[in-house]
């Protein structure tokens, strides 16, 4: 028996299932700890079910997402108007030298994916997708990524992209932690006695309201923005495409040209990208994408790539914790805010940015405050790290395909 769901429908349960998974991290221990997002834990319990459910032959569930690129592109508009050159300045040398790492990982992690995919006999492209994509990038890349790949005829690029992410995801809460304890303990590191007093200072500060509340007209305004650089994104991406014959997705078109209008309306005026209503439309945004995505992973499909699949994503492991340890804590200085940095760094360098937030508090909660890495990792793990990740990962496509 087939059950055909339309798109409203779809949408419907994409929602669902985003709150659902909300309702369980709330009160399963477990899933809050790993940092795991709510859209996966609900899309992966669905896609689970859908796969009992057609391998015992009792119902085939077929869904339309259709919408699913609306919402992805929406999405990566609000992460491009996130990226004001300001921030730069803002975080110096050490962000500078971090950001520089990270686009040095999304280098290697693609070397690394290929190499493998290739040496175990998989096709090369599934390897990006066990690359830069899934680690660095995470399931919204993997989503997005995954469709492209499957357009140009590699099959289950979604699925793995999705699956790859999502042990990425559990690896970086597992091997965060851990990892920096080790360095604290060798080195005896201990935070800056300035920022334990300032930090403690602060703590009355907690809870004073926002200057820039979203309105519905602020609101709108950000629509506005958000919806001409989709429109005009999309166009000069498909144009580039037919001009070059390059590979270049409308969501990247859309993320580009949001980052140079954020800089343009800063200097005209650094009040019209209201950035309270931007991150509320990106979370929404996302959650439900990502619902989509992974409530339609095909789990069948991935019973013969489980054991290569593992294989490489344990490489990726142990090559970022390897390279976290040995050279960026060393550039960073070797000192506690390194040492937090490290853990920031594995966190979205195998996940995302929630997971490195969620391993730096750990620590920081344990032993102590760091202002520097609170400063450094969100900025360049959710906005300035696509500038190097992307540019590798189409370059890899492109060469591959």
């Amino acid at each position: 028996m087939n059950w055909e769901l339309d798109q409203i429908t779809t949408l419907f349960l994409a929602v669902a299932l985003l709150l659902a998974g909300g309702w369980l991290i709330k009160n399963l221990t477990i899933l809050k700890r790993f940092c795991i997002p709510a859209p996966v834990v609900g899309g992966l319990l669905f896609a689970i079910l859908v796969t009992i459910s057609r391998q015992t032959g009792m119902l085939d569930i077929t869904l339309d997402t259709s919408l699913q690129s609306l919402f992805m592109l929406a999405f990566f508009t609000t992460v491009g108007l996130g990226a004001s050159f300001q921030l730069v300045r803002l975080g110096g040398k050490l962000l500078i030298i971090y950001w520089l790492a990270c686009g040095f990982l999304a280098l290697a992690q693609s070397v690394i994916g290929i190499s493998l995919a290739t040496v175990l006999g998989l096709e090369p492209l599934l390897g990006v997708m066990m690359g830069a994509v899934s680690m660095e990038g995470g399931h919204g890349a993997a989503t997005a990524f995954g469709g492209t790949l499957e357009e140009l005829g590699v099959d289950s690029a979604l699925s793995v992209g999705l699956a790859a992410s999502t042990f990425g995801l559990i690896a970086g809460g597992l091997v965060g932690g851990p990892t920096v304890k080790y360095l604290i303990t060798k080195y005896k590191l201990k935070p800056n006695e300035i920022e334990v007093k300032e930090e403690i200072a602060d703590e009355n500060e907690n809870g004073i309201p926002s200057s820039s509340e979203v309105n519905s007209q602020n609101f709108m305004v950000q629509v506005l923005i958000i919806t001409f650089c989709m429109a005009f994104g999309s166009y000069l991406g498909e144009l580039f495409s037919k001009t070059t014959g390059f590979v270049l997705p409308s969501y990247v078109g859309a993320m580009f040209v949001a980052v140079i209008v954020r800089n343009i309306l800063d200097r005209v005026n650094e009040e019209i990208v209201n950035m309270n209503g931007i991150n509320l439309i990106g979370d929404i945004t996302l959650g439900i994408f990502l619902s989509m995505a992974l409530m339609s992973i095909k789990l069948w499909e991935l019973a013969d790539l489980a054991l290569p699949m593992f294989v490489i994503v344990f490489a990726q492991v142990v090559f970022i914790v390897l390279l976290g340890v040995f050279v960026l804590f060393r550039l960073l200085g070797k000192d506690y805010d390194a040492a937090v940095m490290v853990a920031g760094f594995t966190g979205h360098g195998l996940g995302a940015t929630p997971n490195a937030m969620a391993n730096m508090s750990a620590i920081t909660g344990q032993f102590g405050p760091s202002r520097k890495a609170f400063l450094i990792v969100p900025i360049v793990g959710a906005f300035l790290i696509d500038v190097f990740a992307m540019p590798i990962i189409i370059t890899s496509i492109n060469l591959l395909k």
